[in-house]
């Protein structure tokens, strides 16, 4: 027994019981003796507390000013003083004068005598202190009494002797005690257990025991046949077991010394020495194929952190990894093809994509040939093995000079053996892995493979590429410089990539069909030749999205008196819908243009008809699925889904109306960015439009803005997609363009070709509609106007100013027509409408007579009867002018007519009419 505790005080799980006791001991000693006097401080507290709080209510309590005021304040207050110690169990309650001299105390022998050191309380401050000197040391509270008027004239005293409160710190000692010795116990039963933990875990083992077993292990990881390294994170190997110094050849002094000094080749040297965390990595290590594991170790004993490698010996594995690495790297090219082949949708850039990827991971060369309805976007004809000539459309080497037919070139397959016919006919990959037995390829071309061959090309694999059961070219891969020949493997891998390659290149030529079916019908849409007019010099540009056909618009619409509208819009979209959406709004807009609406009502009536329109389409479309025209919703798909696309909602419209003969343009948007305005100057401005809801959205009103513009004023009217693109946003976009447009002295075409040199990205993502249009005056001698009397007798006046001003102009040949259309509007202004009546003459293109007034009664034309009186007003002057009509303003109308400047088209009445009698007919 003796024996077996001697033993277990000497091993190390004793050794650690000892430490552990004594630092236990040392801990609670340092936590009781915090704990008395941590008690004594807070009994302390509590006693100045108690002492201030019994102070404060008797200093307050009721008649006390009163009492102390009386001729016998002791007599009144013993009593009181004495009741309300023995309540709060305080040792003294003392009432003095402001000298301090007590009226009452708990000891009456010291009624009479003057207290200290209460002059704080005298200047009228409570306070509480501990107190040392006569008659006892206590911790007292003195608190001044004040009258009704607050003047201090008396004091209250109270305290606990000192004595009593470290009585009640001596009481909580055996509490004190009781814990610490109870927290001593449970320590060291603490300790006891862990040590006997610890003596479990070593066995009881001694210091000098502990050391043989780590002989022990050394021998061990010695002996093992995985090779095993301890590197430090100062890069020195710690340890190497035998195994791992015959792996790498270490030399004998190894440990401790940098991996870099172990004389190992370099990658094997980064590979220890980079400390990054490999499992089962397969290191190539002289002539020895090693499995590589690294780990990191945990510091210890404030010593940084290291790591341990593991190798084993794996070269007979070599051959078998060879493999492995090479289908690894196959299904990595797969997966790279994916990612970038069919990135642009376009039938050459893919078929390049295709070439590129396969060299030279796969081939040395890779050839690409289509066929030419392919090229174009068409739907190839025909079946597999029926065609026999095809256009190069990408060749990709690793040298840049080739013996192989440049792209462009066509290619026919004239030999039924050779590979490519073979490929087609059979509709799969075909393999020549000798390219000198390949007879029908060397007799397809004799003089061109015999130099094929000189060069070194070797080996062949050609893929039908097919998508739909249709073919749409052939892949070609040769190898010339990899002295490996095609094999088997190579074959079905080739196919593999000739499908995904045939998958991107039908998208691509599907999508180039759609672009450009959709190119055309937008072109067809737009306006191919702008009208004549005066107004402005206007040039144009359209430029169509690579990516897809969207729906820009933009227009040039002739209004009467000399005026015109510029138009641009955009609809959200792209493809042969946008298009097609595109032109029933530009139709939309010519309609409403006809009725010479102002910019912010044309733009009401076109929200207002886009609505109704896609509540149409949207009923249309709801009733063809209810009444069972379709055979479920999968197959009434994609036609809803068409009606949807053509739905007109999100189309944004700018509308602005120039005219030449004041100088002023009204413009409103719905929803569409507004121009740009050059001054005469040059100085740009892009002038604020309230910012209106899209065409379709409905609910809010347009509203309009007038601009004053001096002749030669030039307005930019544009859609966002010359201004923005994916790599810019808006007000970048703004900026650039103000910047092309700052440059004076160019032409308005020349000032479209500087915008879009400097706002193109090298593809745009959206389409780009621009207009660009100097503004032109009409001249002062050009235009004539008068306003009219409310008379009858006024007639013949406005008739004769009119005639004579035609006369000046040199306009004779068509003064009886003028003459009669200025008599019959001016009339009838004068008999129906309301006064001011103005009349307009212009002289541009044609000749316009305009009579406006103030009611908004609108005329139209009716045939009159023979026994009608009047009636026939209108009917004379639509006989006589060219165009007539009418167009309201904010204070009334204008009846406007047109006359040709020549008297050729001026019909020829019966007989000459008496132009004083016409001024009786009426509308």
């Amino acid at each position: 027994m003796s024996a077996r505790l001697s033993r277990t005080a000497h091993s190390v799980a004793g050794q650690v019981f000892a430490l552990q006791a004594v630092i236990v001991l040392l801990l609670i000693t340092a936590a009781a003796l915090a704990l008395v006097f941590q008690a004594r401080y807070d009994i302390q507290r509590d006693a100045r507390n108690r002492s201030l709080a019994a102070a404060e209510a008797f200093a307050h309590a009721p008649g006390l000013p009163e009492a102390l005021m009386s001729r016998d304040p002791t007599a009144a207050l013993q009593p009181l003083a004495e009741a309300a110690r023995r309540a709060s169990g305080l040792d003294f309650i003392a009432v003095m004068d402001i000298d301090g001299v007590r009226y009452t105390d708990s000891r009456p022998e010291l009624i009479g005598r003057r207290a200290s050191d209460v002059s704080r309380a005298v200047a009228g401050e409570s306070f509480t202190e501990v107190f040392e000197g006569q008659p006892s040391d206590a911790v007292r509270a003195v608190v001044p009494v004040r009258n009704a008027d607050g003047v201090v004239i008396g004091l209250v005293g109270t305290g606990i002797e000192v004595e009593n409160v470290s009585h009640a710190v001596e009481g909580q000692l055996p509490l004190l005690v009781g814990a610490t010795a109870g927290g001593l116990l449970l320590g060291t039963a603490g300790a006891a257990l862990v040590s006997r933990r610890l003596l479990h875990q070593t066995r009881g083992l001694g210091a000098a025991e502990m050391i043989r077993m780590n002989e022990h292990h050394e021998a061990v990881l010695h002996a093992v046949r995985e090779g095993v390294l301890i590197i430090g994170n100062d890069q020195r190997l710690i340890l190497a077991n035998d195994e791992a110094r015959r792996l790498l050849d270490l030399p004998q002094d190894a440990e401790e010394r940098a991996v870099g000094d172990l004389g190992l080749d370099p990658r094997t040297t980064e590979l220890l020495a980079s400390g990054r965390v490999v499992t089962d990595h397969v290191h190539l290590a002289g002539d020895r194929l090693l499995a590589v594991n690294v780990r990191p170790t945990m510091a210890y004993a404030g010593r940084p952190a290291g790591r341990v490698v593991t190798l084993r010996d794996t070269t007979e594995l070599a051959s078998l990894t060879g493999r492995a690495e090479v289908a690894r790297s196959r299904l990595q090219l797969l997966y790279d093809a994916g990612v970038r082949i069919g990135t642009t949708l376009d039938v050459v850039r893919t078929a390049e994509e295709l070439s590129e990827v396969a060299v030279p991971r796969f081939a040395d060369f890779v050839t690409v040939e289509l066929l030419e309805p392919v090229l174009r976007g068409d739907e190839p004809s025909g079946v597999t093995g029926v065609y026999t000539e095809m256009r190069r459309a990408a060749i990709t080497g690793v040298r840049t000079d080739s013996p192989l037919q440049p792209v462009g070139d066509l290619i026919r397959f004239v030999v039924p053996t050779a590979p490519m016919a073979a490929a087609l006919d059979e509709g799969h990959a075909v393999l020549a892995a000798d390219l000198n037995a390949a007879m029908g390829w060397r007799a397809q071309d004799s003089e061109g493979t015999r130099v094929a061959l000189e060069y070194g090309l070797h080996s062949l694999i050609s893929v039908p590429l097919q998508a739909r059961g249709v073919v749409l070219g052939m892949a070609n891969f040769w190898r010339a410089d990899t002295p490996e020949p095609f094999d088997g493997e190579d074959l079905s891998f080739a196919e593999e990539l000739g499908a995904r390659a045939a998958v991107s290149i039908d998208n691509a030529r599907r999508f180039t069909r759609e672009h450009a079916t959709a190119v055309t019908l937008q072109r067809r849409l737009l306006p191919r030749v702008l009208p004549e007019q005066s107004a402005v010099d206007v040039v144009f540009r359209y430029l169509p999205a690579k990516a897809g056909v969207g729906g820009d618009w933009f227009d040039v619409i002739q209004l009467p008196g000399a005026r015109v509208a510029l138009v641009v819009g955009d609809v959200v979209g792209h493809g042969v819908h946008a298009a097609a959406t595109m032109g029933r709004l530009r139709t939309a807009v010519h309609n409403f243009a006809t009725l010479d609406l102002p910019p912010d009502e044309l733009l009401g009536h076109l929200d207002e008809l886009i609505s109704r329109i896609d509540q149409d389409e949207a009923g249309a479309g709801r009733g063809g699925l209810a009444d069972g025209s379709g055979a479920g919703g999968e197959h009434a798909g994609p036609d809803g889904a068409a009606e949807r696309a053509s739905a007109v909602t999100g189309a944004t419209c700018l509308y602005a109306v120039y005219d030449p003969a004041s100088g002023r343009c009204r413009m409103a948007s719905a929803g569409h960015p507004g121009p740009a305005l050059i001054r005469p100057g040059g100085r740009v401005e892009f002038p604020e439009l309230p910012a209106g809801l899209p065409l379709g959205v409905g609910g809010m009103p347009f509203e309009a803005v007038e601009f004053q513009l001096a002749e030669g004023s030039r307005l930019v009217l544009f859609t966002d997609g010359l201004v923005e693109d994916r790599g810019r946003d808006f007000d970048t976009g703004l900026q650039l363009l103000a910047d092309a447009l700052s440059r004076p002295g160019r032409s308005p075409d020349q000032a479209a070709s500087d915008i879009l040199a400097t706002m193109l990205f090298p593809v745009p993502s959206d389409d780009i509609a621009l207009l660009i249009a100097d503004t032109r005056r009409l001249a002062a001698d050009r235009i004539a106007e008068w306003e009219v009397p409310g008379e009858h007798a006024a007639v013949s006046r406005v008739r004769n100013a009119g005639s004579a001003q035609l006369v000046e102009w040199g306009l004779g040949d068509i003064a009886f027509a003028a003459e009669l259309i200025l008599s019959e509007l001016v009339t009838n202004a004068i008999r129906y409408g309301s006064a001011p009546v103005r009349v307009r003459l212009l002289r541009d293109r044609s000749l316009i007579c305009e009579v406006s007034d103030s009611s908004s009664t609108s005329p139209h034309l009716r045939y009159a009867a023979t026994t009608d009186e009047g009636g026939r007003g209108l009917f004379l002057v639509a006989q006589y002018a060219e165009r007539w009509g009418t167009r309201y303003t904010d204070r009334g109308k204008v009846i406007w007519a047109e006359l040709p400047l020549t008297g050729g088209a001026e019909p020829q009445p019966p007989a000459p009419l008496d132009l004083e009698a016409l001024e009786d007919m009426a509308w």
